[in-house]
């Protein structure tokens, strides 16, 4: 396609010139007064064909170049692009401004004329290139902004009921159990997630690294089914603060703008909630609030799973994950055993119960 448009290029041209010259050069040249030597349209047919087979060779050479600047210019990032010919176009603008005075320059003022052209057009090209972010700024940039203050006062006045709203932190939303919770009704309002927060979990989801990718990808299903499956209203809010880049601070001001609570299982955002007054729902907390209260002295009937850190220990483990520390329980590593409870210690990392087996009790 591009080499027929470039061979009709040439035949126009040679249309053109044929019919402008060809008359007048076979009367004065060669005196031939008769037709069809004297009709222009003779002369523009045979422009045509001159043309068209005279520049043949070149048709080629032309393709290349167009095609060559075609592949630059899919490569380049628009606002290259953009401010490279906004430069220009300025440059010869301020060209155009002066041609008047260079024309009137006796003897070569057309030449000069040419030659600032092309130099201000080479200098617009360059400089806004170099230029080319304030430039674009400059003409969209206030576009823009209009529309950012239009989102932050649209998700500025969205104001919510005091405690209504929950917002969902990416280490909730990953963590998989927000939805069960959801279901089982303790958890009412509405669920607001920001667009910082999808916007950090699609990231997680994009990453190279695939345990992380896993991560990203099982929360983007947690969050389709609090959608479709689950009979509670989500909210997702365009909004975000571009004086913040932390995902943490952004989540602490949007709860405080929006009188909300925010709901994590990140123990480090629920302090930093705590210490700027915000209201925190913390999963793990309700977890280990959850757990069966085991007192020393009741008995258990546990499989023992492995060893301990500790010379002769044996290692359990509760239904619901809480760690039973067995001294003397290494032999019966594989079975099941009676214990008995003689500690409990509550940590930050969760529950953990120290025991002995009942049969050591009993022989003491």
């Amino acid at each position: 396609m591009v080499k027929r448009i470039v061979h009709l290029f040439f035949a126009v041209i040679g249309v053109v010139l044929g019919y402008t010259f060809a008359p007048d050069l076979f009367s004065r040249v060669f005196h031939l007064h008769s037709q069809p030597f004297a009709s222009k349209w003779f002369g523009a047919a045979l422009g045509a064909s001159i043309f068209i087979i005279a520049t043949t060779w070149l048709v080629n050479y032309v393709v290349t170049l167009i095609r060559w600047l075609e592949e630059k210019l899919q490569k380049t990032p628009l606002a290259d692009v953009l401010g490279g010919t906004i430069g220009m176009v300025i440059g010869l603008l301020v060209a155009y401004l002066f041609s008047a005075t260079i024309r009137g320059i006796p003897v070569v003022g057309l030449p000069v004329q040419f030659f600032v052209s092309i130099l201000m057009a080479y200098l617009g090209l360059r400089i806004g290139f170099a230029k080319r972010e304030d430039l674009v700024s400059l003409f969209a940039g206030r576009m823009e902004r209009k529309e950012r203050d239009k989102d932050k006062k649209s998700a500025s006045a969205q104001q919510f009921r005091a405690g209504e709203a929950k917002l969902l932190d990416t280490s909730v939303i990953i963590d998989g159990r927000i939805a069960d919770l959801v279901q089982t009704g303790f958890l009412d309002g509405v669920l607001v997630i920001p667009s910082f927060v999808l916007e950090e979990l699609q990231h997680i989801a994009d990453s190279s690294d695939v345990l992380k990718r896993n991560r990203g990808r099982r929360g983007l299903d947690v969050l389709n089914r609090i959608q479709k499956e689950l009979k509670v209203k989500v909210q997702v809010m365009e909004i975000d603060f571009d004086d913040i880049q932390e995902v943490d601070s952004k989540l602490v001001r949007l709860a405080k703008q929006q009188n909300a609570k925010v709901v994590t299982n990140d123990f480090n955002l629920n302090k930093v909630c705590e210490l700027q007054g915000v209201h925190v729902l913390n999963i793990n907390d309700l977890a280990n609030a959850l757990k069966p209260v085991v007192l020393p002295g009741e008995e258990l009937n546990v499989q023992v799973i492995k060893d301990g850190k500790e010379y002769n220990q044996g290692v359990a483990y509760l239904d619901d994950g809480t760690m039973i520390v067995i001294e003397g329980g290494r032999d019966y590593i594989g079975g099941r055993v009676d214990v008995l409870v003689t500690s409990v210690l509550q940590t930050s990392a969760g529950r953990m119960i120290f025991a002995k087996p009942k049969l050591l009790e009993k022989a003491l």
